[in-house]
């Protein structure tokens, strides 16, 4: 069977894997663990947000490691309501989802932290190779984010 021909229950094998990845990147990420969330990465991942300006992508594990570290950090953030979809070959997916979190420490050029709270709607598009996320892509609404730890 190809990794496009539908399983018995009509879904492919790709799609499957692919979603059964983004739901584990999602767990480990809720988690807190970053051992499991960066074995799902290849070495060479790139990561882009919407929000970031000139600088907003980052290649590498090395680069994404600094940014998560950066991220726990500044923030607290838990994952809810995800939902995931995967191409049929599993080659390309995407997650929705609400991402919930407390702002704890001031990131750079941004308006100090005092455990401002914050719900934000969040898309995050994915390349798969081998098995691994090669390529995230994350888009969610600064300005909202902005208004709600009141700047």
């Amino acid at each position: 069977m190809s990794r496009t021909e539908p399983t018995a229950d009509g879904v492919s094998e790709g799609r499957a894997q692919t979603e059964d990845l983004l739901r584990r990147y999602y767990a480990a990420f809720d988690a807190g663990d970053m051992d499991t969330f960066l074995s799902l990465l290849t070495d060479d991942v790139a990561h882009d947000s919407n929000q970031g300006g000139r600088d907003a992508r980052r290649v590498g594990k090395e680069a994404f490691v600094a940014f998560m570290t950066r991220m726990n950090e500044c923030y607290r953030e838990r994952v809810k309501d995800l939902v995931v979809f995967a191409t049929a070959d599993g080659a390309r997916g995407a997650a929705e989802f609400r991402i919930e979190g407390t702002y704890l420490v001031t990131d750079a050029g941004l308006p100090e932290a005092s455990g401002q709270t914050y719900d934000l709607p969040v898309g995050a598009f994915f390349e798969i190779r081998d098995g691994k996320v090669a390529r995230v892509t994350n888009y969610y609404d600064l300005q909202s984010w902005l208004q709600q730890v009141g700047a």
